[in-house]
C-alpha cells in the first residue's frame, strides 16, 4: 500500500506519465504519481471483462470508492487507494467524475460524431489535466488554457490509441480518414492555442501539461494524410521518449 506500488504500476504502463511525475517538483510528485496510478486502472477497468455488466459493476466500485473519500472515508487498504488518500485526501472525491466519464467503454459503443469524441477527451484527459494542474499550482482563472491543453494532448492520444479503439468497437462508427484528420486540425489548434499562453502558466505545473512525446509530428502526419490512423499509427521508441522527457525535466517546457 504504498507510493511506489503506484510508481511502478506508471513505470510498465504508462511511461509517459512516469517521465513526467519524475520531472515533476519533489513536492507534487505523490499527488502526480497516484493521479496518473488511479487514472491508469479506471481506464483498464472496462476491459478487464467481456461482460458489460460485470465491466460496469467493477467500474462503479471504484466510483463509490472515491465517492467515500470525498466524503472523508478512509478507504480500504489498496496498493492505490492508500497512497492516493495520503496524498490527496478528501480531494479525492472529485476524481469521480474521471471514473464516470468511462461508462460508455463498458459499453464498447462506437463514437457517432466526432463531437462526441471530443465531450469524451473533455472528459476524461481534461478531468485528468485539470486535475494535475491544479496540484501543480495552476490558478482556477487559468483553467481555459488547460482545457486547451487537455482537448490537444487528449486527442492526440485517442488518435494514437485508434487502431486498438476500432478493434475494440470503441473508435469511430464510420471510420473516415477525413473524420480523423479533423480531429487532428482540433487537436493542433487546441494545443497551439495553449502554447501562446504559457506565461500565464507557472513552470511548476510543466509537468501536469506535458503533452507526450512526438505529438505535433503525429498531429501533422495525419492532417497530411501520410498517416491513416485507422490502420496503424507510428509506435514512439524508448530513444524518442527518453529525449522528449529530457527536454521537460531540462527546460521546464510543456508545449513546442
Amino acid at each position: 500500500m504504498t507510493l511506489e506500488a503506484c510508481t511502478e504500476a506508471l513505470r510498465q504502463h504508462d511511461p509517459d506519465r512516469f517521465g513526467a511525475v519524475l520531472a515533476a517538483e519533489a513536492q507534487d510528485r505523490p499527488a502526480l504519481a497516484t493521479l496518473y496510478a488511479i487514472n491508469l486502472e479506471i481506464a483498464r477497468t472496462p476491459f478487464q471483462s467481456n461482460e458489460p455488466m460485470l465491466s460496469e459493476i467493477r467500474l462503479q466500485w471504484w466510483i463509490d470508492r472515491l465517492q467515500e473519500m470525498g466524503r472523508g472515508v478512509a478507504p480500504p487498504l489498496h496498493d492505490v487507494l492508500t497512497p492516493l488518500w495520503d496524498a490527496w485526501g478528501e480531494d479525492a472525491g472529485t476524481l469521480a467524475t474521471l471514473a464516470e466519464a468511462r461508462h460508455r467503454d463498458c459499453e464498447r459503443r462506437p463514437f457517432a460524431t466526432l463531437a462526441e469524441v471530443v465531450d469524451y477527451v473533455d472528459a476524461t484527459a481534461g478531468t485528468l489535466m485539470w486535475s494535475a494542474a491544479r496540484r501543480c499550482g495552476v490558478a482556477e482563472g487559468q483553467r481555459d488554457i488547460v482545457a486547451h491543453q487537455a482537448r490537444g494532448a487528449g486527442l492526440a492520444a485517442w488518435l494514437r490509441a485508434l487502431p486498438q479503439l476500432q478493434a475494440l468497437g470503441l473508435g469511430l462508427g464510420q471510420p473516415d480518414p477525413a473524420d480523423a484528420a479533423s480531429l487532428a486540425v482540433a487537436a493542433r489548434d487546441g494545443l497551439r492555442l495553449a502554447a501562446r499562453l504559457h506565461r500565464k502558466v507557472p513552470r511548476r505545473a510543466a509537468a501536469a501539461l506535458y503533452p507526450g512525446p512526438r505529438v505535433p509530428r503525429l498531429l501533422s502526419e495525419i492532417i497530411a494524410g501520410r498517416v491513416d490512423p485507422f490502420t496503424a499509427t507510428p509506435q514512439i521508441v524508448p530513444f524518442q521518449r527518453r529525449a522528449s522527457l529530457a527536454r521537460l525535466a531540462l527546460t521546464g517546457r510543456w508545449w513546442r
